[in-house]
């Protein structure tokens, strides 16, 4: 019945217009390699304050597992990845296309991102209530448990060593900046070193723009172009065996991405890799992977889709964001006043259900963009970063000084751009920087209120706080072994955020 009203209200012309162009952007976004739908996010969040909350955060999920749709189209036609998540795609895909089947994988990757968008729709519909009605149990010490399992898991999936030790330090230097302004707990300035701007605290928008809009166009400002596909697509639909190799290795990837996209650190790449290595596992000829499989074209797209969709779930059940780019959804949610938890399905039913009602449409509406409009997204690829990068800087700056009308905010994203390029330069991490700065006010919050309630000893009292402390200690171990074969600069690319 909830889901119907959802339904009944998306369908109105304005929700599905925004909609609509939640899924060309991020199926664009998906296409240019360097944007990322963090960073579209990031710079569009600005502009969103101003429009209908709903629609607004109906466009900006559409841009998020939008992109997954469109990075495959590069990947296929010319093997130059869109989005981190379609590398993999690149593998089998790009042959594919050189032995005159790149209509056959194209329909399979949109069709397959079809199938996990969705099976991650459903999800989302089904998980998310009972979810939320579970987390009415969480207190203080388990609200404080389960951010910190959150902040290990995006931590520990770093990968190994340095590696880990590059996003513990972003974290950490993302906590520190969230403390910044106010203290919420006594009411107190702290950490403005004099500066009457700074009593104000750090707004999110400039801190994104920044990192994820400015930073993103000077890292690939020198970014080069390939060739421009001009060759035939041939049939588009596959037939007899290699379709149902195809569609079995779509329905593979999304029950692999499904249960990832839960677990924050596990963005939409760490998924494509770990459905691709699955698919070669479990096939009677893996020594074809690489030559033109169609199954490995469909795993990895399909996973990434999964993966991105059901990101939504802890988002909406706990206000826990997965992904930089689900974290940036919460900043929007934040701005609007809608404090994600199990509140948002009682209070704001009528928000929540447009909002799961519209991954329904979208998906349909990204399966018509991609199909017919290959040949036009694949010459979109080529355009010249020295035109694209101006716009999206104006964007950026304007974006940044609309927040609160003050130029100290534009200073304020110029000087995290030029970090986040220093960053994305030196392989750091952004991602666990910007998740640090989200959830550590609300870690700081609830651990003063646990500690309040009984000291330390009530994280082992309770059944669930002390449940999620021992998943916590193991989780970085697990994290690593999982992902010991994904490449490090998957994890640390921050396209997926």
């Amino acid at each position: 019945m909830d889901l119907m009203l959802g339904f009944m209200n998306v369908l109105s012309p304005e929700n599905l217009l925004y909609c609509f162009a939640g899924g060309l952007l991020g199926t664009l976004v998906g296409v240019l390699p360097g944007l990322g739908p963090a960073s579209t996010i990031a710079i569009l969040l600005p502009i969103t304050v101003y429009l209908d909350q709903t629609g607004s955060i109906i466009m900006l999920a559409g841009i998020y597992y939008g992109a997954q749709y469109g990075g495959s189209t590069t990947s296929i036609l010319v093997n130059m990845p869109g989005e981190v998540s379609s590398v993999p795609t690149c593998f089998d895909g790009y042959p594919m296309t050189k032995t005159g089947r790149a209509g056959q994988a194209l329909w399979i990757a949109a069709v397959g991102s079809f199938i996990a968008g969705i099976g991650g729709a459903i999800a989302v519909t089904l998980i998310g209530p009972g979810l939320a009605k579970y987390a009415l149990r969480f207190g203080p010490p388990e609200y404080c448990a389960l951010l910190v399992l959150s902040l290990t898991l995006v931590v520990g999936l770093a990968g190994s060593g340095l590696a880990i030790f590059r996003a513990l330090a972003a974290c950490l230097v993302g906590m520190v900046l969230s403390c910044v302004g106010i203290d919420p707990l006594v009411g107190t300035p702290r950490l403005y070193f004099g500066f009457p701007d700074l009593m104000q605290g750090l707004e999110i928008i400039p801190l994104t723009v920044g990192l994820f809009g400015i930073g993103e166009i000077m890292a690939n400002a020198e970014a080069r172009t390939a060739k421009i596909y001009e060759g035939k697509l041939g049939r588009m639909m596959p037939r007899g065996a290699e379709l149902w190799r195809g569609l079995a290795g779509s329905v593979r990837g999304t029950l692999v991405g499904l249960p990832l996209g839960v677990l924050p650190g596990f963005v939409p790449a760490v998924s494509s890799f770990i459905a691709y290595d699955l698919e070669k596992r479990v096939s009677k000829h893996p020594e074809k992977f690489g030559t033109g499989v169609i199954e490995g074209v469909a795993a990895p797209e399909a996973a990434n889709n999964a993966t991105a969709q059901t990101g939504f779930i802890p988002l909406f059940a706990f206000g826990i964001p997965t992904s930089a780019s689900t974290a940036i959804i919460l900043a929007a949610l934040m701005i609007y006043g809608l404090q994600p938890g199990p509140a948002l399905f009682d209070t704001n039913k009528l928000f929540i259900w447009t909002v799961i009602a519209s991954m329904y449409i979208g998906n349909v509406m990204l399966v018509v963009l991609n199909l017919p409009l290959v040949g036009l997204w694949a010459r979109l690829s080529q355009i010249p970063y020295k035109y694209l990068a101006p716009v999206v800087l104006a964007v950026c700056v304007i974006g940044a000084y609309s927040t609160r009308n003050s130029m100290f905010d534009v200073g304020v994203a110029v000087f995290f751009g030029l970090v986040g390029y220093l960053m994305k330069k030196v392989n750091w991490p952004i991602a666990p920087l910007i998740l640090g700065f989200l959830l550590a006010p609300m870690l700081e919050v609830s651990l003063s209120q646990s500690l309040n309630m009984g000291g330390f000893a009530i994280f082992f009292s309770r059944p669930i706080a002390a449940g999620l402390i021992a998943l916590t200690v193991a989780a970085m171990i697990v994290s690593i072994s999982l992902l010991g074969r994904v490449p490090k600069e998957v994890i640390e690319s921050e396209a997926e955020g």
